[in-house]
């Protein structure tokens, strides 16, 4: 029987601070295949994450398909818009949520897991943030802009740049995209449409320089919309749900596991020609033209 088995492998994902979203799913997808899981916290909600992790509060949705838990071998702060310590701006050494954390930017992060777990088989990208989301692009600040795309695009370069010496031929790279970045989603601002294009077009050509360099390969899923806490910030989730939901070509709510197996699939040897693309789990949103529900069609 053909399957996933990613056992003798390990993972890092970069992003996940509860057990909602995308990251959590591929976290489970790439346990339920095998994988030693790593993860990366933003650091201020490193402490809320590991007090709930201790807690069992994540305990039902750590179940994997055989009854047992998912184990997290170990988890990391990180905050992947700092490359190095010396980034790192006086107000955020010296903020609360920060105080008392360290070795939280790219290379000191990639440096402690080389240290406990030599190379590295899979690098997840589930990282995005825009301060200024809210906000229509031409209400945008230079700063917000910046930041959307520092924190949402540039990360994943700089994830690559500093784990690909430290990751295992044939190694596989997955970010996580929005459709934003290739048409337009009123409401979703700040810059962050623009990241998600950044994030697209850097795919192709890190696929390029990172399959030249370290044999790995680089790819990109657009997952369609999920009530997620991170989704919820932005405000206008419910209502794309609602919109895919009478519009895509399948008329099913779109579930995070279905993003986890796809990834699980993406890095696995099953998809050892895969490289450069962006694959959409949206329920097929993507190929519309028009939507269905708008008074145009119902026009007798």
């Amino acid at each position: 029987m053909l399957k996933i088995d990613l056992k003798g492998k390990t993972a890092f994902i970069a992003g996940i601070g509860d057990d909602q979203g995308f990251g959590w799913a591929i976290a489970k997808a790439l346990a339920e295949a095998g994988a030693t899981i790593l993860i990366g916290t933003w650091t201020p909600l490193m402490k809320i994450f590991t007090t709930s992790l201790a807690q069992g509060r994540f305990d039902e949705s750590r179940k994997l398909s055989d009854g047992s838990l998912m184990e997290i071998a170990k988890i990391y702060p990180l905050d992947a818009t700092f490359d190095t310590p010396a980034d790192i701006p006086q107000e955020i050494l010296e903020n609360k949520r920060y105080k008392d954390a360290g070795g939280y930017t790219v290379s000191e992060v990639v440096e402690s897991v080389a240290k406990d777990f030599g190379k590295i088989d899979i690098l997840i990208h589930s990282l995005a943030n825009g301060p200024e989301v809210a906000k229509p692009l031409l209400e945008t600040s230079r700063n917000g802009y910046m930041a959307a795309v520092n924190a949402s695009a540039y990360s994943l370069i700089s994830l690559i740049k500093h784990f690909g010496p430290h990751m295992n031929e044939k190694g596989a790279v997955l970010a996580l995209t929005y459709i934003a970045g290739e048409k337009v989603i009123p409401g979703y601002g700040g810059g962050m449409s623009s990241a998600k294009a950044a994030l697209d077009s850097d795919t192709q050509v890190l696929a390029f320089e990172a399959g030249q360099k370290w044999n790995i390969r680089v790819n990109t899923i657009s997952a369609g919309p999920l009530a997620s806490r991170a989704a919820k910030a932005i405000g206008f989730i419910e209502k794309m749900i609602h919109y895919a939901e009478n519009n895509a070509p399948l008329k099913k709510d779109l579930e995070a596991i279905e993003i986890g197996n796809t990834a699980a699939f993406l890095c696995s040897p099953l998809a050892s020609a895969i490289t450069g693309s962006i694959i959409y789990v949206d329920n097929g949103m993507h190929t519309m033209g028009c939507s269905l529900d708008s008074p145009s069609f119902k026009q007798e």
